[in-house]
């Protein structure tokens, strides 16, 4: 099984950024308890601020791998050229946030990504990413 993680804005600055928010552990940290934890996965990791990227990135994994994780961050509020994106691969997308974004300002309430997404995973921290990938699992 080949899963890629996506995250775009800020999530760089996990560990950083607004701790009460998203805890104190980077992201490339927890990524390797992940590897760990999912040793008979191939899982990867991308990260990028810029939507482009993003989109580019889904649409090269999009075809040929088993899963993806999409935490597209502020862009899922934002950006239809993502949500587009994730429409047009094969490959099921997991929509998942740190946060629970329905406890947040008003405007992450909405998602462009959601509608095409396979599910979606908010609010349980990082364990949002385990849960995402153990639900390809299933």
């Amino acid at each position: 099984m080949k899963i890629i993680i996506i995250n775009g804005p800020n999530l760089n600055l996990l560990g950083k950024r607004e701790p009460d928010v998203y805890g104190a552990e980077t992201f490339e940290d927890y990524f390797s308890k992940l590897q760990i934890k999912f040793k008979d996965v191939d899982l990867e990791y991308f990260q990028s601020n810029i939507e482009g990227e993003l989109i580019s990135k889904i649409q090269e994994t999009g075809f040929t791998y088993d899963g993806i994780v999409l935490n597209a961050a502020a862009y899922t509020h934002t950006s239809v050229g993502i949500g587009d994106a994730v429409k047009a691969v094969k490959t099921p997308v997991v929509e998942v946030h740190i946060s629970n974004t329905h406890k947040r300002e008003e405007f992450r309430h909405v998602s462009h990504i959601s509608a095409a997404a396979s599910g979606v995973i908010l609010g349980f921290g990082l364990k949002s990413y385990d849960l995402a990938i153990e639900s390809f699992l299933l």
